[in-house]
């Protein structure tokens, strides 16, 4: 198991490589070019200068989070065969550099959603919450207003103004679509980038659909064990494998996180895990806790000693934390502040080697 960290690249993020590379055992980061738009090449110029700034730091960066898939290929509209290429273009780039596992989504539109973005709970902290019922009485544009509003220095990745202006020709173009033409256009790419993963050696890993839940009437598929299995047999590879989070899948009350670990663990197909925990407040709401498994809902030793039993070698990130010690807007993401992850990220190396020392 690989450790990283969560990082959004120069002039992107508050937490710099220096302050990462201090948190024991953190072997790399997870980066990604956050301006590049969904559907055009990256260029090889930022590839290389990306790394060479990670390495320069004394770190590792071999997984991308995320190279994202323009809405045309999800919907299977004219242009998709031309954004595949560049999207191929691009995981040849960065094989070249290094890159060995991409994570992506196929979420509709938006990447994810939650409520509040800063929730202040009893002792002091603040974290993101979902709170269905808010949400459902807002428009797609009050909530991204009210996270422009809430995090007033850097823009939240599948919130993005230039997104914004389109989001309502994208309500409509998803209005109706059924479940297997969705599935069909995901097909259409796998069977287009897969070979190519698998001749480069990039491990493909899907992120599920964060939260778990219908929203603005648009699809939801990756929420669950069975559509996981229907996704990565759409195309059989290993190479077309899982992005496991723990939050994303935990957030449908009484998924049995652990068993699919065991599952598509033992299967060689998570290529890269996201652990969170979070508290239910009730069927469908839920905030985000710190990783402790006694502060949320979800058992973060049994997700551990799963992924240990199944022998993963892969990557892990500690996920969203909640903002502790003064950490503002400032300082750090929602979610993505540097304190309460590297406690997270601790946790997650405690557990681990109490397992590797009880199984020798």
């Amino acid at each position: 198991m690989k450790m990283t960290f969560r990082w959004f690249g120069e002039n992107q993020d508050p937490i710099g490589l220096r302050e990462i590379k201090q948190i024991p055992g953190m072997t790399g980061v997870v980066t990604s070019l956050l301006d590049i738009p969904a559907g055009e090449a990256w260029p090889e110029e930022r590839i290389a200068a990306m790394v060479a700034a990670v390495h320069a730091a004394g770190l590792e960066v071999e997984v991308i989070e995320s190279v994202n898939i323009h809405e045309d290929i999800k919907l299977g509209a004219p242009g998709r065969d031309e954004k595949i290429e560049n999207y191929i273009v691009t995981m040849d780039r960065l094989a070249r550099h290094g890159i060995k596992c991409i994570c992506y989504n196929m979420m509709p539109v938006l990447d994810w959603a939650r409520s509040h973005l800063y929730y202040d709970l009893p002792d002091g902290s603040n974290t993101m919450r979902y709170e269905a019922a808010f949400i459902a009485n807002l428009s797609t544009e009050e909530l991204a207003a009210r996270y422009a509003e809430e995090s007033d220095t850097y823009e939240m990745p599948g919130w993005e103004p230039e997104r914004m202006k389109k989001i309502n020709h994208y309500l409509q173009a998803y209005r109706g679509m059924k479940e297997e033409t969705f599935y069909a256009n995901m097909k259409y790419f796998l069977d287009a980038i897969i070979p190519h993963a698998e001749k480069l050696d990039i491990k493909m890993a899907v992120h599920p659909d964060d939260p778990p839940q219908p929203i603005f009437g648009l699809p939801k598929l990756i929420i669950s064990r069975d559509n996981i299995r229907k996704y990565l047999d759409l195309h059989p590879s290993r190479h077309n494998g899982l992005t496991l989070c723990t939050g994303s899948l935990g957030a449908k009350k009484g998924a049995d996180i652990p068993a699919m670990v065991r599952e598509f663990g033992g299967e060689g197909k998570i290529h890269f895990a996201h652990v969170r925990n979070l508290r239910f407040e009730n069927e469908t709401d839920f905030y985000e806790s710190a990783h402790y498994t006694p502060c949320g809902s979800l058992d973060i030793f049994a997700i551990m000693k799963a992924f240990h039993d199944v022998g993963f070698v892969g990557y892990v990130r500690p996920d969203h934390g909640r903002m502790i010690w003064d950490e503002t807007t400032k300082k750090g993401r929602p979610g993505y502040g540097l304190y309460d992850r590297a406690i997270g990220a601790n946790y997650l190396l405690g557990l681990w080697e109490a397992l590797e020392r009880c199984s020798t």
